[in-house]
């Protein structure tokens, strides 16, 4: 069930009072159209913490503006469906930071700042259910990167919906469609898919809803939503940001990163997020020059005498992606960077022994997670058991056979799945990305994110045109997503992807690129009704 926004959280808000659950559930709200003008439409963090440190907003001001849009555009309206639950005590956190900020006790560069969180990240008191009603009312503890969050300053305003199991339920999902959450959708238009699996934290942030996001990714996740809706999307190396707290796919693949309308944004957040967490191994493999103020990488001349490889494949026959990606080398190659023509050497190799990690993994991730924190379900062979005993509401749309699949996998010690680890690694990172950077003693590879998006046709699968984030993804390796133009109305986005710890000069490309381009364009809510 989700949790609607209502008249009553303000007015009661206002008065100083806080509101029960019972209210937040079952009150209206009487919406205003969709196209009011909102006060801090495509306003970035810095412009934010600027106006609070002049005293001209606070963050009650900013959280109740960003509830009120929530109310208009995602409960009425054009019925986004991107936010899942909402925190009842976000203005009560608000009026704490605002007081704070007074005494001039400042967190951190996001103090006051509301964000939202994918429904896959734990977050108190709010509900973690990865958008299955098998984990109704499950309330996990905050995850190390929301402490980090909060210590920053951030508030967390509330939960988005996803691709239900961050989309690895079944290989005929749908995306940004979860039993507890709905059919998510895309702001551009509306009866287009948002991508997924971080469907509701990408439509929520080109949509306004919110200051930014966290999604998450193990093979697009983060990427693709934020390309086709317009936004930018940062997935960083594995083991930069912990992953304790995060419902898990892949512990080789998985990773949370920001979700943003600008670079600069995502800088910041990625700044807050990042540290070493004893609860998650892979943060120990982190450089020290990992962790450091990100912001600092936004330069205005990035560009100026990188060495860039620009990928070519398949995307380039779709729609508008050949000569989006051609004016996209022009910027490039007019800020001074030397552009040249490259291929991954081993493309697409890595495809079989990825799907049996994520198989792999996924079975004995869940027992851990779920028993750990002790779930209303225990193992991948419960959930698999709810959704048959829920097919009504569960698999009306789809079925569950990539989790079947899953809960037939051998365990971790499985020769079979050690080498397939070692196989996908390699070819996607050391023959890969990185094979195709030595060669030309590249800075970075630039490709399509993806196409644009398609309709969503109820009953039917996605009609996925593929992408070129998958070996970034296997590798472990960063890759970031930036705006680069629009086709027939809907967003198109452009990759930028490096080495293992590169997160620092990927920023300072896309920087440059996205401030010399600006091709974000605020969504029109077009009306294309899903059939």
């Amino acid at each position: 069930m989700r949790l609607p926004l209502t008249a009553l959280i303000l007015a009661l808000a206002s008065a100083g009072c806080t509101p029960s659950p019972a209210h937040l559930f079952n009150q209206a709200h009487a919406a205003a159209p969709a196209d009011t003008p909102f006060a801090y439409a495509e306003t970035d963090i810095t412009q934010l913490q600027a106006a609070m440190a002049a005293g001209e907003l606070d963050s009650v001001t900013l959280t109740r503006a960003y509830l009120e849009r929530i109310a208009q555009l995602d409960r009425a309206g054009p019925r986004l469906n991107a936010v899942l639950e909402l925190n009842p005590d976000a203005l009560k956190e608000a009026a704490a930071l605002d007081a704070e900020r007074r005494r001039g006790q400042l967190r951190g560069p996001l103090h006051g700042i509301p964000l939202l969180l994918k429904d896959n990240i734990g977050a108190r008191p709010m509900a973690t259910s990865a958008g299955s009603l098998a984990l109704t009312g499950f309330r996990p503890d905050d995850a190390f990167l929301v402490t980090r969050l909060r210590a920053a300053g951030a508030l967390i305003l509330g939960k988005t919906n996803l691709s239900e199991w961050a989309n690895f339920r079944s290989s005929a999902s749908i995306s940004g469609w979860s039993a507890r959450g709905g059919q998510t959708r895309n702001p551009y238009r509306l009866g287009y898919t948002p991508c997924g699996s971080s469907s509701g934290s990408a439509v929520a942030v080109s949509a306004n809803l919110a200051a930014a996001a966290v999604g998450t990714e193990t093979d697009g996740s983060i990427v693709c939503p934020a390309a086709m809706n317009g936004v930018v999307g940062l997935k960083p190396t594995v083991g930069l940001v912990s992953r304790d707290g995060i419902v898990p796919i892949s512990f080789s693949q998985d990773t949370a990163g920001p979700i943003t309308r600008s670079v600069a944004d995502a800088a910041a957040l990625l700044t807050a997020m990042a540290g070493r967490d004893d609860a998650d191994p892979a943060t120990a493999t982190m450089p020290g020059r990992a962790v450091y103020d990100y912001t600092a990488r936004l330069t205005p001349d990035g560009l100026r005498g990188a060495r860039i490889g620009v990928l070519h494949g398949p995307l380039d026959q779709l729609p508008g992606v050949a000569p989006a990606l051609q004016h996209a080398v022009g910027v490039l190659r007019d800020a001074g960077a030397v552009v040249v023509p490259v291929q991954l050497p081993t493309q697409g190799q890595w495809e079989e022994a990825e799907q049996m990690v994520l198989l792999h993994e996924f079975k004995a991730g869940m027992q851990r997670y779920l028993t750990r924190h002790q779930a209303p379900v225990r193992d991948l062979d419960g959930i698999i058991a709810y959704n048959r005993e829920h097919a009504d509401k569960e698999l009306v749309l789809f079925g569950q056979d990539l989790m079947e699949r899953a809960a037939q996998a051998d365990g971790l010690g499985s020769p079979a799945y050690i080498a397939a680890r070692t196989q996908a690694r390699r070819l996607a990172g050391p023959e890969g990305i990185d094979a195709a950077l030595k060669a030309d003693r590249l800075d970075a590879l630039v490709a399509p994110t993806t196409g644009t998006a398609w309709p969503i046709r109820t009953g039917e699968t996605d009609a996925f045109p593929g992408g070129n984030y998958s070996a970034a993804a296997v590798a472990g390796y960063p890759s970031l997503s930036v705006p680069m133009a629009h086709v027939n109305g809907l967003p198109l986005g452009l990759l930028f992807m490096g080495t293992a710890w590169s997160e620092p000069k990927l920023i300072e490309l896309a920087y440059d690129y996205e401030q010399r381009t600006r091709a974000r364009k605020p969504p029109t809510f077009g009306n294309d009704t899903p059939r």
